[in-house]
């Protein structure tokens, strides 16, 4: 038995989010685990984390196992075969047998993007926020460092049951051109996210940056992790889960 380490890029427009869920929901892991059944792999994903419906992934983190032959080489290739268009798998790597893609993970990282131009986007409509104000970048860049270190970030959580204190290691914003015009990109690298904890960020950074509230606002949002004194959550299809990292002896050479 092979524990392999899987990186899956999916556009989550079409998954009712990515853990499963009851019958009849389309999921990313009901789908993934649905071809490891196919291919001789224990039908079971664990995933680095969660992402909820609309949101995307350019590299998301499963571990599975494998009692087959196959060669890890050869993973992706025979789950694309399986897969639907909008999941894929990037690469496959064996790794230590107690390798677990949630617990050993020292941190996860996000983007959010926003279109900014003046007339919306049919070619982004599932891919990045759209505004037609424009912002005050100076402002949210006044806020950004606030919200690094440990903090409760319950405040900017949703449907959370879990304790809130988690530490966010970077935080940025930039302006870059994209396909379709100018667009903001922030973003968050952290040791793990709560639910709904980026979108809420950004959601209250772009009423900073809309003149809503001002930048030091974020202060109290963090010391008293009260959910109603955040701005409201952006929308999904603007969130992008990028990336994590973990320890090198846990994966094999």
């Amino acid at each position: 038995m092979r524990r392999i380490l899987i990186l899956a890029e999916y556009d989550g427009t079409g998954f009712a989010g990515l853990q499963r869920q009851r019958p009849g929901l389309r999921t990313v892991q009901g789908e993934l685990e649905g071809a490891l059944a196919r291919i001789g792999a224990i039908p079971k994903a664990v995933a680095a984390g969660r992402t909820d419906a609309g949101v995307h992934a350019l590299a998301m983190p499963f571990h599975v196992d494998l009692p087959g032959r196959i060669p890890t080489e050869r993973i992706p290739e025979a789950l694309n075969r399986l897969l639907p268009e909008d999941l894929k798998v990037l690469r496959a790597q064996e790794v230590a047998q107690d390798f677990h893609a949630r617990k050993d993970a020292l941190w996860r990282a996000y983007r959010y993007r926003v279109l900014l131009r003046p007339h919306p986007s049919p070619l982004l409509r599932h891919r990045a926020l759209w505004l037609r104000h424009p912002l005050d970048l100076e402002a949210m860049e006044e806020a950004l460092p606030l919200l690094l270190g440990r903090h409760n970030f319950l405040g900017f959580a949703k449907e959370e049951v879990r304790e809130g204190t988690r530490e966010l290691l970077e935080a940025r914003l930039e302006r870059v051109e994209g396909e379709a015009g100018p667009e903001l990109r922030f973003y968050f690298r952290g040791t793990s996210f709560l639910r709904g904890q980026v979108r809420g960020m950004v959601g209250t950074l772009l009423e900073v940056g809309l003149g809503k509230r001002p930048p030091e606002s974020l202060k109290a949002i963090l010391e008293t992790a009260d959910r109603r004194l955040a701005g409201p959550s952006a929308p999904a299809q603007g969130l992008y889960f990028l990336e994590a990292a973990y320890p090198r002896e846990k994966l094999l050479p």
